[in-house]
Protein backbone atom coordinates (compact mmCIF):
# COMPACT_ATOMS: atom_id res chain seq x y z
CA UNK A 1 0.00 0.00 0.00
CA UNK A 2 2.78 2.39 0.94
CA UNK A 3 4.64 1.60 -2.27
CA UNK A 4 1.46 2.31 -4.31
CA UNK A 5 1.08 5.70 -2.61
CA UNK A 6 4.71 6.51 -3.34
CA UNK A 7 4.13 5.57 -6.97
CA UNK A 8 1.09 7.87 -7.15
CA UNK A 9 3.08 10.75 -5.71
CA UNK A 10 5.94 10.05 -8.08
CA UNK A 11 3.56 10.11 -11.06
CA UNK A 12 1.55 13.16 -9.94
CA UNK A 13 2.35 16.41 -11.73
CA UNK A 14 4.62 18.73 -9.81
CA UNK A 15 2.96 21.66 -8.08
CA UNK A 16 3.44 24.90 -9.96
CA UNK A 17 6.49 26.81 -8.76
CA UNK A 18 5.71 29.82 -6.61
CA UNK A 19 6.83 32.96 -8.42
CA UNK A 20 7.16 36.42 -7.01
CA UNK A 21 5.28 38.90 -9.15
CA UNK A 22 7.45 41.48 -10.83
CA UNK A 23 7.30 44.79 -8.98
CA UNK A 24 5.36 47.61 -10.55
CA UNK A 25 7.72 50.16 -12.09
CA UNK A 26 6.74 53.79 -11.64
CA UNK A 27 7.42 55.92 -14.73
CA UNK A 28 8.69 59.37 -13.76
CA UNK A 29 9.48 60.56 -17.29
CA UNK A 30 6.89 63.35 -17.10
CA UNK A 31 8.47 64.67 -13.91
CA UNK A 32 11.90 64.47 -15.52
CA UNK A 33 10.66 66.51 -18.50
CA UNK A 34 9.61 69.23 -16.07
CA UNK A 35 12.99 69.02 -14.33
CA UNK A 36 14.82 69.38 -17.67
CA UNK A 37 12.78 72.45 -18.52
CA UNK A 38 13.08 74.05 -15.09
CA UNK A 39 16.88 73.61 -14.99
CA UNK A 40 17.46 74.14 -18.72
CA UNK A 41 19.45 70.93 -19.16
CA UNK A 42 19.39 68.82 -22.35
CA UNK A 43 18.62 65.39 -20.93
CA UNK A 44 18.31 63.25 -17.82
CA UNK A 45 17.68 59.66 -16.74
CA UNK A 46 16.81 58.41 -13.27
CA UNK A 47 16.14 55.07 -11.61
CA UNK A 48 15.12 53.70 -8.21
CA UNK A 49 15.81 50.25 -6.77
CA UNK A 50 14.22 48.19 -4.07
CA UNK A 51 16.69 45.40 -3.55
CA UNK A 52 17.69 44.23 -7.01
CA UNK A 53 14.39 45.29 -8.57
CA UNK A 54 13.88 48.50 -10.53
CA UNK A 55 10.78 50.15 -9.03
CA UNK A 56 10.98 53.55 -10.69
CA UNK A 57 12.62 54.99 -13.74
CA UNK A 58 12.36 57.64 -16.40
CA UNK A 59 14.13 59.40 -19.26
CA UNK A 60 13.62 62.86 -20.70
CA UNK A 61 15.19 65.43 -22.99
CA UNK A 62 17.61 65.13 -25.88
CA UNK A 63 21.05 63.68 -26.45
CA UNK A 64 22.44 67.00 -27.65
CA UNK A 65 21.07 70.48 -27.18
CA UNK A 66 19.40 71.60 -30.39
CA UNK A 67 19.25 68.07 -31.87
CA UNK A 68 16.05 66.04 -32.19
CA UNK A 69 17.39 62.69 -30.92
CA UNK A 70 15.66 61.87 -27.63
CA UNK A 71 17.42 60.53 -24.56
CA UNK A 72 16.61 56.85 -24.09
CA UNK A 73 16.69 54.76 -20.95
CA UNK A 74 19.20 52.55 -22.82
CA UNK A 75 21.59 55.45 -23.44
CA UNK A 76 25.05 55.53 -21.89
CA UNK A 77 26.00 58.28 -19.45
CA UNK A 78 29.37 59.29 -18.04
CA UNK A 79 29.38 58.67 -14.26
CA UNK A 80 32.57 60.55 -13.34
CA UNK A 81 33.75 60.01 -9.78
CA UNK A 82 31.13 57.34 -9.13
CA UNK A 83 33.83 55.22 -10.80
CA UNK A 84 35.75 55.41 -7.51
CA UNK A 85 33.51 52.90 -5.73
CA UNK A 86 34.08 50.52 -8.66
CA UNK A 87 37.85 50.86 -8.38
CA UNK A 88 37.71 50.21 -4.64
CA UNK A 89 35.54 47.15 -5.32
CA UNK A 90 38.10 45.86 -7.82
CA UNK A 91 40.78 46.28 -5.15
CA UNK A 92 38.62 44.31 -2.69
CA UNK A 93 38.30 41.48 -5.21
CA UNK A 94 42.10 41.40 -5.57
CA UNK A 95 42.46 41.38 -1.78
CA UNK A 96 40.18 38.36 -1.57
CA UNK A 97 42.19 36.70 -4.34
CA UNK A 98 45.35 37.21 -2.27
CA UNK A 99 46.99 39.51 -4.81
CA UNK A 100 46.88 42.52 -2.50
CA UNK A 101 46.24 43.37 1.15
CA UNK A 102 44.55 46.49 2.47
CA UNK A 103 47.82 47.44 4.14
CA UNK A 104 49.99 46.64 1.11
CA UNK A 105 52.45 49.51 0.88
CA UNK A 106 53.17 51.42 -2.29
CA UNK A 107 56.79 50.32 -2.36
CA UNK A 108 55.89 46.66 -1.90
CA UNK A 109 54.27 46.93 -5.32
CA UNK A 110 56.76 49.41 -6.83
CA UNK A 111 60.11 48.68 -5.10
CA UNK A 112 62.03 50.31 -7.95
CA UNK A 113 60.54 53.70 -7.11
CA UNK A 114 61.54 53.88 -3.45
CA UNK A 115 65.06 55.20 -4.04
CA UNK A 116 63.76 57.91 -6.39
CA UNK A 117 60.92 59.10 -4.15
CA UNK A 118 60.90 62.07 -1.79
CA UNK A 119 60.70 61.25 1.90
CA UNK A 120 57.35 60.48 3.50
CA UNK A 121 55.91 57.94 1.08
CA UNK A 122 57.03 54.77 2.92
CA UNK A 123 53.75 54.60 4.88
CA UNK A 124 51.52 54.86 1.80
CA UNK A 125 49.06 51.96 1.60
CA UNK A 126 46.26 50.76 -0.63
CA UNK A 127 43.59 51.50 1.98
CA UNK A 128 44.86 55.05 2.59
CA UNK A 129 44.63 55.81 -1.11
CA UNK A 130 41.10 54.41 -1.44
CA UNK A 131 39.93 56.40 1.61
CA UNK A 132 41.30 59.59 0.00
CA UNK A 133 43.85 59.82 2.81
CA UNK A 134 46.90 59.17 0.68
CA UNK A 135 48.43 62.62 1.01
CA UNK A 136 48.37 63.14 -2.76
CA UNK A 137 47.52 66.60 -4.14
CA UNK A 138 44.12 67.41 -5.61
CA UNK A 139 45.86 69.52 -8.27
CA UNK A 140 48.82 68.00 -10.13
CA UNK A 141 50.49 71.29 -10.99
CA UNK A 142 54.03 70.67 -9.73
CA UNK A 143 56.54 70.39 -12.60
CA UNK A 144 53.67 70.89 -15.08
CA UNK A 145 52.63 67.29 -14.42
CA UNK A 146 48.96 67.85 -15.28
CA UNK A 147 49.84 69.45 -18.62
CA UNK A 148 52.21 66.60 -19.41
CA UNK A 149 49.49 64.08 -18.57
CA UNK A 150 47.09 65.83 -20.93
CA UNK A 151 49.66 65.55 -23.70
CA UNK A 152 50.64 61.95 -22.92
CA UNK A 153 50.03 59.21 -25.47
CA UNK A 154 50.49 55.47 -25.39
CA UNK A 155 48.94 52.86 -23.08
CA UNK A 156 46.87 54.20 -20.20
CA UNK A 157 48.84 52.01 -17.80
CA UNK A 158 52.06 53.83 -18.77
CA UNK A 159 50.33 57.18 -18.29
CA UNK A 160 49.34 56.19 -14.75
CA UNK A 161 52.94 55.20 -14.08
CA UNK A 162 53.95 58.67 -15.30
CA UNK A 163 51.51 60.24 -12.83
CA UNK A 164 52.86 58.13 -9.98
CA UNK A 165 56.50 58.93 -10.73
CA UNK A 166 55.68 62.64 -10.95
CA UNK A 167 53.83 62.69 -7.63
CA UNK A 168 56.60 60.84 -5.79
CA UNK A 169 59.13 63.57 -6.60
CA UNK A 170 57.57 65.70 -3.85
CA UNK A 171 56.70 64.78 -0.24
CA UNK A 172 53.07 63.90 0.55
CA UNK A 173 50.86 66.78 1.68
CA UNK A 174 50.10 64.87 4.89
CA UNK A 175 51.20 61.62 6.47
CA UNK A 176 49.51 58.85 4.46
CA UNK A 177 46.46 57.55 6.29
CA UNK A 178 46.12 60.57 8.56
CA UNK A 179 44.12 63.27 6.79
CA UNK A 180 41.20 63.26 4.36
CA UNK A 181 41.86 65.13 1.11
CA UNK A 182 39.75 64.23 -1.92
CA UNK A 183 42.08 63.73 -4.89
CA UNK A 184 41.70 61.85 -8.15
CA UNK A 185 45.40 61.03 -7.98
CA UNK A 186 44.75 58.76 -4.97
CA UNK A 187 42.60 56.53 -7.15
CA UNK A 188 44.89 56.72 -10.18
CA UNK A 189 47.72 55.37 -7.99
CA UNK A 190 45.44 52.73 -6.43
CA UNK A 191 44.57 51.66 -9.98
CA UNK A 192 48.28 51.36 -10.75
CA UNK A 193 48.73 49.16 -7.68
CA UNK A 194 45.95 46.88 -8.96
CA UNK A 195 47.61 46.70 -12.37
CA UNK A 196 51.01 45.80 -10.94
CA UNK A 197 49.62 43.22 -8.51
CA UNK A 198 47.28 41.43 -10.90
CA UNK A 199 48.87 42.02 -14.30
CA UNK A 200 47.11 43.69 -17.20
CA UNK A 201 45.64 47.14 -17.46
CA UNK A 202 43.08 48.58 -15.07
CA UNK A 203 40.57 48.65 -17.91
CA UNK A 204 41.05 44.93 -18.58
CA UNK A 205 40.94 43.99 -14.91
CA UNK A 206 37.77 45.85 -13.99
CA UNK A 207 35.99 44.63 -17.10
CA UNK A 208 36.86 40.99 -16.42
CA UNK A 209 36.52 40.94 -12.64
CA UNK A 210 33.60 43.33 -12.07
CA UNK A 211 31.67 44.44 -15.14
CA UNK A 212 31.35 41.01 -16.75
CA UNK A 213 30.29 39.14 -13.57
CA UNK A 214 27.66 41.82 -12.87
CA UNK A 215 26.39 41.79 -16.47
CA UNK A 216 27.37 45.41 -17.10
CA UNK A 217 27.69 44.96 -20.85
CA UNK A 218 27.45 48.67 -21.69
CA UNK A 219 30.33 49.75 -19.42
CA UNK A 220 33.25 51.47 -21.10
CA UNK A 221 35.72 54.31 -20.60
CA UNK A 222 35.70 57.96 -21.59
CA UNK A 223 32.79 59.76 -23.26
CA UNK A 224 30.23 57.39 -24.79
CA UNK A 225 29.34 57.13 -28.47
CA UNK A 226 31.21 57.72 -31.69
CA UNK A 227 31.87 60.87 -33.66
CA UNK A 228 30.13 59.76 -36.86
CA UNK A 229 26.58 59.75 -35.45
CA UNK A 230 24.59 60.94 -32.47
CA UNK A 231 24.19 57.39 -31.21
CA UNK A 232 24.72 58.38 -27.55
CA UNK A 233 24.27 61.55 -25.49
CA UNK A 234 26.94 64.23 -25.64
CA UNK A 235 28.31 66.03 -22.62
CA UNK A 236 27.58 69.74 -22.16
CA UNK A 237 29.46 72.47 -20.37
CA UNK A 238 27.78 74.23 -17.45
CA UNK A 239 26.82 76.98 -19.91
CA UNK A 240 24.88 74.41 -21.94
CA UNK A 241 27.33 74.22 -24.85
CA UNK A 242 27.63 70.66 -26.24
CA UNK A 243 31.10 69.13 -26.49
CA UNK A 244 32.30 66.56 -29.02
CA UNK A 245 34.23 63.37 -28.35
CA UNK A 246 37.77 64.69 -28.80
CA UNK A 247 39.98 67.28 -27.14
CA UNK A 248 38.59 68.22 -23.73
CA UNK A 249 35.71 65.75 -23.80
CA UNK A 250 37.11 63.99 -20.72
CA UNK A 251 40.01 63.86 -18.29
CA UNK A 252 43.33 62.24 -19.29
CA UNK A 253 43.31 58.45 -19.47
CA UNK A 254 45.51 58.18 -16.38
CA UNK A 255 42.50 59.32 -14.33
CA UNK A 256 40.24 56.45 -15.43
CA UNK A 257 40.25 54.66 -12.02
CA UNK A 258 39.07 57.92 -10.44
CA UNK A 259 36.34 58.86 -12.89
CA UNK A 260 36.09 57.89 -16.56
CA UNK A 261 33.52 55.06 -16.70
CA UNK A 262 30.35 55.33 -18.78
CA UNK A 263 27.39 52.94 -18.90
CA UNK A 264 23.61 52.82 -19.05
CA UNK A 265 21.85 53.72 -15.83
CA UNK A 266 20.37 50.22 -15.68
CA UNK A 267 23.85 48.69 -15.83
CA UNK A 268 25.06 51.13 -13.19
CA UNK A 269 22.11 50.03 -11.06
CA UNK A 270 23.46 46.46 -11.12
CA UNK A 271 26.58 47.67 -9.35
CA UNK A 272 24.48 49.74 -6.94
CA UNK A 273 22.18 46.78 -6.16
CA UNK A 274 25.34 44.75 -5.47
CA UNK A 275 26.48 47.32 -2.88
CA UNK A 276 22.97 47.72 -1.46
CA UNK A 277 22.85 43.97 -0.77
CA UNK A 278 26.30 44.09 0.79
CA UNK A 279 25.36 47.07 2.97
CA UNK A 280 22.27 45.27 4.26
CA UNK A 281 24.34 42.21 5.17
CA UNK A 282 26.91 44.38 6.97
CA UNK A 283 24.13 45.96 9.05
CA UNK A 284 22.47 42.63 9.87
CA UNK A 285 19.44 43.47 7.74
CA UNK A 286 19.99 40.44 5.48
CA UNK A 287 21.54 37.04 6.25
CA UNK A 288 24.15 37.31 3.50
CA UNK A 289 25.37 39.52 0.70
CA UNK A 290 23.85 37.36 -2.03
CA UNK A 291 27.03 37.47 -4.10
CA UNK A 292 30.09 35.30 -4.46
CA UNK A 293 32.19 38.22 -5.67
CA UNK A 294 32.81 39.69 -2.22
CA UNK A 295 32.45 38.72 1.42
CA UNK A 296 30.54 40.71 4.04
CA UNK A 297 33.89 41.68 5.56
CA UNK A 298 35.00 43.25 2.27
CA UNK A 299 31.76 45.24 1.97
CA UNK A 300 32.25 46.47 5.52
CA UNK A 301 35.76 47.66 4.68
CA UNK A 302 34.56 49.40 1.52
CA UNK A 303 31.62 51.16 3.14
CA UNK A 304 33.05 52.22 6.53
CA UNK A 305 34.66 55.59 7.10
CA UNK A 306 37.73 55.86 9.34
CA UNK A 307 36.95 57.53 12.67
CA UNK A 308 38.21 61.00 13.45
CA UNK A 309 37.26 64.65 13.08
CA UNK A 310 37.19 64.40 9.28
CA UNK A 311 35.27 61.13 9.08
CA UNK A 312 32.56 60.70 6.49
CA UNK A 313 34.33 59.17 3.48
CA UNK A 314 34.80 55.44 3.04
CA UNK A 315 36.18 53.87 -0.16
CA UNK A 316 34.30 55.59 -2.97
CA UNK A 317 31.34 56.36 -0.69
CA UNK A 318 30.27 59.29 1.39
CA UNK A 319 28.85 58.00 4.68
CA UNK A 320 26.10 60.08 6.27
CA UNK A 321 22.50 60.00 7.53
CA UNK A 322 19.20 61.28 6.16
CA UNK A 323 15.75 61.31 7.80
CA UNK A 324 14.20 59.62 4.77
CA UNK A 325 16.77 56.80 4.66
CA UNK A 326 18.65 56.46 7.94
CA UNK A 327 22.35 55.64 7.49
CA UNK A 328 23.07 56.15 3.80
CA UNK A 329 25.89 55.90 1.27
CA UNK A 330 26.16 58.65 -1.33
CA UNK A 331 28.41 59.80 -4.15
CA UNK A 332 28.25 62.15 -7.07
CA UNK A 333 30.33 62.31 -10.22
CA UNK A 334 31.18 64.88 -12.86
CA UNK A 335 33.91 65.72 -15.33
CA UNK A 336 32.27 69.16 -15.73
CA UNK A 337 30.37 67.96 -18.82
CA UNK A 338 28.12 65.37 -17.14
CA UNK A 339 26.69 64.96 -13.67
CA UNK A 340 25.36 61.99 -11.71
CA UNK A 341 24.40 61.13 -8.16
CA UNK A 342 23.51 57.96 -6.24
CA UNK A 343 22.01 57.41 -2.78
CA UNK A 344 21.88 54.00 -1.09
CA UNK A 345 19.59 53.54 1.93
CA UNK A 346 20.17 50.01 3.32
CA UNK A 347 17.52 50.34 6.06
CA UNK A 348 14.90 50.96 3.35
CA UNK A 349 16.41 48.40 0.93
CA UNK A 350 16.32 51.32 -1.47
CA UNK A 351 18.61 53.23 -3.82
CA UNK A 352 18.13 56.08 -6.27
CA UNK A 353 20.35 57.11 -9.20
CA UNK A 354 20.23 60.04 -11.62
CA UNK A 355 22.40 61.10 -14.58
CA UNK A 356 22.42 64.31 -16.63
CA UNK A 357 24.38 65.14 -19.78
CA UNK A 358 25.30 68.62 -18.55
CA UNK A 359 27.83 69.56 -15.93
CA UNK A 360 28.02 72.41 -13.45
CA UNK A 361 25.22 73.63 -11.21
CA UNK A 362 22.44 72.94 -13.76
CA UNK A 363 23.32 69.24 -14.00
CA UNK A 364 23.81 68.95 -10.26
CA UNK A 365 20.46 70.56 -9.43
CA UNK A 366 18.62 68.53 -12.08
CA UNK A 367 19.99 65.25 -10.67
CA UNK A 368 19.14 66.27 -7.12
CA UNK A 369 15.61 67.19 -8.25
CA UNK A 370 15.24 63.79 -9.96
CA UNK A 371 16.49 61.90 -6.89
CA UNK A 372 14.12 63.87 -4.69
CA UNK A 373 11.19 63.15 -7.01
CA UNK A 374 11.81 59.39 -6.85
CA UNK A 375 12.32 59.41 -3.09
CA UNK A 376 9.10 61.37 -2.63
CA UNK A 377 7.02 59.20 -4.93
CA UNK A 378 8.32 55.85 -3.68
CA UNK A 379 9.02 56.38 0.01
CA UNK A 380 6.19 58.81 0.64
CA UNK A 381 6.02 62.55 1.25
CA UNK A 382 6.47 62.22 5.02
CA UNK A 383 9.86 60.59 4.44
CA UNK A 384 10.97 62.76 1.56
CA UNK A 385 13.37 65.68 1.85
CA UNK A 386 11.69 68.96 2.75
CA UNK A 387 12.85 71.58 0.26
CA UNK A 388 13.84 74.99 1.52
CA UNK A 389 12.46 76.60 -1.65
CA UNK A 390 9.62 75.72 -4.04
CA UNK A 391 12.11 73.74 -6.14
CA UNK A 392 13.32 70.37 -4.75
CA UNK A 393 16.86 70.46 -3.47
CA UNK A 394 19.52 67.89 -2.64
CA UNK A 395 17.99 65.04 -0.58
CA UNK A 396 18.51 65.80 3.12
Amino acid sequence: MISNLLLLFAQAPAAPAQTTPAPQVRDVSTQLEEICTRNNVPGIVALALRGHDIVGRGAAGVRKRGAPEKVSFADQFHIGSCTKAMTATLAAILVEEGKLKWNTSLFEVFPDLEAKAASGWNEETLSALLQNRGGLPAELMEDNLWIRLWRATGPARDQRRMLLEGVLLHPPLSQPGSTYLYANANYAVAGSMCEAAAGGSYEELITKKLFEPLGMTSAGFGPPGNASSLDQPRGHEASGTPVGLTGNADNPECITPAGRVHCTISDWSKFIAFHLAGARAVRGLAPETGTKLLSKESFEMLQSSPEGPDKGYAMGWGVTTRPWGGDVLVHSGSNNLWYCVVWIAPEKDFAVLACCNQGGKPGETACDNAATALITSLLGPTLAPKPATPQPQTPK
